[in-house]
């Protein structure tokens, strides 16, 4: 729908040059069918007359209100829709309360401090030196099936997705993260590809605020699909809906892993 809003704003000024035109031809045929009438002695003339003139004028007063529903989409509705989305893609942010570092309880419960007098340091000309930690490596975003097909599209930074993976085993309902927006943005949508789909993409969402940074994109249920290896592709749309960024990855739905049922004793 804002789609459409915005298509509107940008052809409002062709859209007011029609509707002016159209307008002037009414009033022009109204003009004329008013001068039959008062020209001619016939009745059956005079109706069709009558008729031509009500007509106009009704037509007249339609693109009239068509071209204030134009004037209002263009500086109103779609100004608000804009600075709507502004909104809700600032506030989406999500704000990590400070990090607080916990303090240890004390261990000795009362004992006396330990005595430190008879551990001998050594010698070695780094012991005052800080050491630099190896950075932990990132965790895995799920299980990943070795050997997947490569990921097409996703080098743009304008539409990117870390969660599902390329290769990943989706079972259970997933939220996608990644990025997606362009300049005039309009929508991003989720598609899918494989054995339910007939062979085709599929769209399973849209959404119409814009995520600029990694973030959650929405959610993934793969349970309405049969198991198997999909195509899951994130496109990216601006007001004229022309795709302006896309990014697939390749995923094997499976069905839910089972969970063991506990054994009780009596």
């Amino acid at each position: 729908m804002s789609g459409v809003i915005f298509l509107i704003e940008q052809i409002a000024i062709g859209l007011y040059i029609l509707i002016g035109a159209v307008m002037f031809w009414m009033f022009q045929r109204w003009r004329n069918a008013g001068y039959n009438l008062r020209s001619t002695h016939f009745e059956l003339e005079r109706d069709m007359y009558r008729y031509q003139r009500a007509n106009s004028i009704t037509w007249f007063i339609l693109l009239l209100q068509a071209g204030l529903v134009v004037f209002g989409v263009q500086n109103v509705v779609a100004p608000t829709i804009r600075a709507n989305s502004v909104d809700e893609s600032q506030s989406s942010v999500a704000i990590e309360p400070p990090f607080q570092t916990p303090v240890a309880p004390d261990v000795n419960f009362g004992q006396s401090p330990i005595d430190s007098s008879g551990v001998i340091i050594g010698d070695d000309p780094n012991a005052n030196l800080i050491q630099l930690t190896d950075v932990p490596t990132a965790t895995p975003v799920g299980t990943l099936l070795p050997n997947p097909p490569a990921a097409q599209g996703c080098d743009t930074p304008q539409a990117q997705l870390q969660i599902p993976g390329n290769g990943m085993l989706v079972f259970n309902p997933t939220r996608v993260v990644g990025v997606a927006f362009t300049d005039n943005f309009s929508a991003y949508r989720f598609e899918l590809n494989g054995p339910s789909t007939k062979g085709e993409f599929v769209v399973l969402g849209e959404y119409t605020v814009p995520v600029t940074e990694l973030g959650d994109l929405g959610q993934f249920v793969p349970s309405f699909y049969d198991p198997g290896a999909y195509q899951f592709r994130l496109t990216v749309f601006d007001i004229t809906n022309a795709l302006k960024a896309a990014c697939m990855v390749n995923i094997t739905i499976s069905l839910p892993i089972p969970t063991p049922t506990p054994i009780t004793t009596q």
